[in-house]
Formats: structure tokens, C-alpha cells, sequence
């Protein structure tokens, strides 16, 4: 029998490796011995086909009938080709078995050599194709034994007074009917064969499909928490270092504090890297440090005091009960407020206040950061030429702070919103819901408009 399917190599990704174990495990010692050696699975069938034929060639050897016993070996002999050319071999063993029933009728498992070759083809051709196949490989032989007693090879049935021409009749109807059971048998056999590698392909692929759109979203996950890592720590400490260049003549001791606050931001930020890129070790375990940024309550106070620091002017509330204890609705809370306070930072100007509140009502969690300084609409474009930052540099922003805060909270049915605050400053407020579903029943990412 056939246990290989023919198809294009291609690589082996780790979901088709594993469901390739299965597989392998599934069919047992024996079966997976063969399923690696065809060659041996080949001389097994030929084996089981010699056995089914021994009696045939018994009696032809009794009535010399060489000639059939010659059909009998190259039909056995065929049978190593089934894989390579299974039609083929399909419709020389119909022939050839016709030709050994004419030589040496009524011989023990005649149509063996069928059984085998049909399923073959079922295991490589479609169902239409094996079953027309069957039909037409069937019908000579099981036609020649249904006219045995009425044809040409009348002559040849015993003639005994145990065998009228009604039994002869029965026993010809019989054989041809057993033929063809027997071939729809092996036919329904190898389909059966064919689904189940077709299914198990089929599953491999959607395996590999669903990896492959894991790893694109773990990578998205880290390239999202690389911008606010990356944008916001190095957002703060060129602050932090540009206020210490300039209070270090006069306030040697504020220098100081500053620049303690500048290798405190880095060491922070060297470990959420850490933390964030430590899902692309191959060597990690459980016992090594958490692959994601922690948010919990000290870590977001040490935020805001981060800011401070760098001389945003930040005022923090809470309305409502507690966060729920979700790490990742902490960590989406956090981030928010982490890139808006960037943001803040690079491109606001005159601030005399900044607020960051949090309400959480029953079924909704809502952040708003509010400030009421002067900013420039293009300093967070990318290209953008405005000069921007907290001490007048450059632009430092991708555009992509906006983009990721909207992406975070749209897994939790969130909108976001960013634009001009009414009475002047700059006002982002975010909407997340704690069920996980969608606002007002629809999912929505929010309209920004144009962003700062």
C-alpha cells in the first residue's frame, strides 16, 4: 500500500514538525517502520499477493499451465511500479488477470493484483477518478466469470452430478460479485487513506498559518512596546540631560539630582527592553525575568515621578474603584498615559499644568491627559520641520505614538481621541472597555484628528 503522498518539498516549519510527530505517533511501530521504508512496504505487498495466489499456482502447476502461472509473477512483479505509475499498472493487472482466468479458470484470489493497484490510485487521484477507475478495472473480469457458464468457458466447470447448471450459475454470479465488492472494498479503503492525509495536511497548514500570524503579532506586540520604551525614555532623558547642562553652574546639588534621575531612566528602560525582547530568546524559562513591562501601581507612580523629574508639571487622579487586576489592562493604561506625557513633553510649551486622570466606572476604564501649554500640529509629523521638545530641539516623534495608543485600546473595544483641548493645551482622553467588547456595540478605534 501506498503511505506517501506526492507533493512539492518545502520547508519544515516548527507547527508542520509537530504535527508530523503525531502523525508518526498515530500509526504505531510496525506502520511508521514501514511509512519510512517504501521499498519495504513495496516487497510486504507482493509478499501478501504471492500468499493470496499460492493455491492458484498450485493447480496450475498440477495442469501445466505455465503460461499463467508467467502472468501470475509479472502481475506480483507490477505491483513494485503502483507508486510511480498506478494507473498503468491498474490496467495491466485487468488485463492481465482476464488473461490468467481464460488460461486457468477459477482459480483462489485471481483478482488480488486488483485490490492492491486500485488502492493506489485511490490514494493519489481523486475520488471521481478511483471510483470510475474501479468500475471500468472490474468489469471485464467480473463479466468473464458472469458468462462463464453460458459462454466459452462452459467447457471447463466439473461436471459432477453435484454440480447441476443452476449451481454452476450461482457459483459464476458469485465470483463476479465477490470481485467487485471485494475491488469497491480496497477502492473505499484507499479514499479513506487519501482524507485522512488530506485532512491531516489541511490542519498542518492552518497550524503553520495560525504561527505564522502569531509570530506577525508578536512582533507588532514588540515593536509597539519598543516605540514606548524606546520613544519615551529617550524623550525624558535628553530632557533630563539638557536641564542639567543648564542648572549645573548654578545649582550643582539640582545637577545632581537630575543626573541620578537620567541614569535611573535608563536603567529603567534598559530593563523593559529586556523585558520586551526577552519573548525572542530561544533559552528562556520560566525562571528568568517577565517578558513584558510590569504596570503595577509603584511602577506607574515612578513614571510620573519620572516626569516630574524632567519638569512636566504633573498632577495625577483617580475616580472610581481600583484598576481590575489584568496585566494587560494595567499595562494598555499605563502605556496611554505614558505616550501622551511624551508627547506632552517633546512638544509642549509655557506649561504651567498637566492633569492625568483615570476614572473607572462599571463597565469602562477612561484616561485623559490634559495640558495647557502651546504646541505645534506639525512637530509630530514625521518630516515635520516645527521645532518642538520641552527645551526647543528638534522633533523627536515617529508618528506612531498615536497610532499604537489606538491599536491598544482597540482590543479592548476602545476609542481614543487627541486634538486641541477647548479652553487651549492639548487633550487626549481614551475610552477602554473592561469586558473586553466593544463600546455602544460597535468596535471603534477612534478619530484622531490632526495629531501634535
Amino acid at each position: 500500500m501506498i503511505d506517501t503522498v506526492s507533493g512539492k518539498d518545502a520547508p519544515a516549519t516548527p507547527a508542520d514538525a509537530s504535527f508530523a510527530e503525531l502523525a508518526a505517533r498515530r500509526r504505531g511501530r510496525v506502520r511508521r517502520y514501514l511509512y519510512r521504508r517504501p521499498r519495504v512496504m513495496d516487497a510486504v505487498v507482493v509478499a501478501c499477493y504471492a500468499v493470496l495466489v499460492v493455491p492458484t499456482v498450485i493447480d496450475a502447476v498440477n495442469a501445466g499451465r505455465w503460461a499463467a502461472i508467467g502472468l501470475l509473477a509479472t502481475v506480483g512483479l507490477s505491483l513494485f511500479l503502483r507508486r510511480r505509475h498506478p494507473v498503468g499498472v491498474v490496467v495491466f493487472i485487468a488485463l492481465a488477470e482476464v488473461g490468467v482466468t481464460l488460461l486457468h479458470p477459477w482459480g483462489s484470489n485471481v483478482s488480488a493484483g486488483l485490490w492492491f493497484s486500485l488502492y493506489a490510485v485511490a490514494v493519489v487521484h481523486t475520488r471521481r477518478f478511483a471510483l470510475v477507475t474501479m468500475a471500468v478495472a472490474s468489469a471485464p473480469l467480473a463479466l468473464l466469470y458472469f458468462l462463464a457458464a453460458v459462454g466459452p468457458l462452459e467447457r471447463e466447470l466439473p461436471r459432477t452430478p453435484s454440480s447441476p447448471e443452476e449451481f454452476r450459475l450461482v457459483t459464476s454470479i458469485a465470483a463476479g460479485t465477490s470481485i467487485v465488492f471485494s475491488n469497491i472494498i480496497a477502492t473505499g479503503i484507499g479514499i479513506s487513506v487519501r482524507q485522512r492525509r488530506e485532512h491531516e495536511q489541511e490542519t498542518a497548514a492552518w497550524a503553520a498559518r495560525a504561527a505564522r500570524l502569531g509570530s506577525v503579532n508578536e512582533r507588532n506586540r514588540i515593536a509597539r512596546e519598543m516605540h514606548d520604551v524606546v520613544a519615551h525614555s529617550l524623550t525624558v532623558m535628553v530632557a533630563l540631560s539638557d536641564g542639567a547642562a543648564v542648572v549645573v553652574r548654578r545649582d550643582p546639588e539640582r545637577a545632581a539630582e537630575v543626573l541620578a534621575e537620567l541614569s535611573r531612566t535608563g536603567r529603567t528602560a534598559l530593563a523593559d527592553m529586556r523585558r520586551v525582547l526577552g519573548v525572542l530568546r530561544d533559552d528562556a524559562t520560566a525562571g528568568h525575568a517577565p517578558r513584558e513591562p510590569l504596570a503595577d501601581g509603584a511602577s506607574f507612580g515612578k513614571l510620573l515621578d519620572g516626569f516630574r523629574a524632567a519638569g512636566l508639571p504633573v498632577h495625577y487622579s483617580h475616580t472610581g474603584p481600583a484598576l481590575p487586576e489584568d496585566v494587560a489592562l494595567q499595562l494598555t493604561v499605563y502605556r496611554i498615559v505614558q505616550e501622551s506625557l511624551t508627547n506632552v513633553l517633546r512638544y509642549g510649551r509655557a506649561l504651567s499644568r498637566v492633569d492625568v486622570l483615570v476614572v473607572r466606572e462599571e463597565s469602562t476604564v477612561t484616561i485623559e491627559v490634559l495640558d495647557d501649554g502651546r504646541g505645534t500640529v506639525d512637530a509630530v509629523t514625521p518630516g515635520g520641520g516645527s521645532p518642538g521638545g520641552a527645551l526647543g530641539a528638534a522633533p523627536l516623534g515617529t508618528g506612531q505614538g498615536l497610532t499604537g495608543m489606538k491599536e491598544r485600546a482597540g482590543i479592548y473595544g476602545g476609542t481614543v481621541e487627541a486634538g486641541p483641548a477647548a479652553g487651549g493645551g492639548w487633550r487626549v482622553r481614551a475610552v477602554l472597555a473592561l469586558n473586553g467588547g466593544t463600546l455602544n456595540g460597535n468596535l471603534q478605534t477612534g478619530t484622531t484628528p490632526a495629531a501634535r
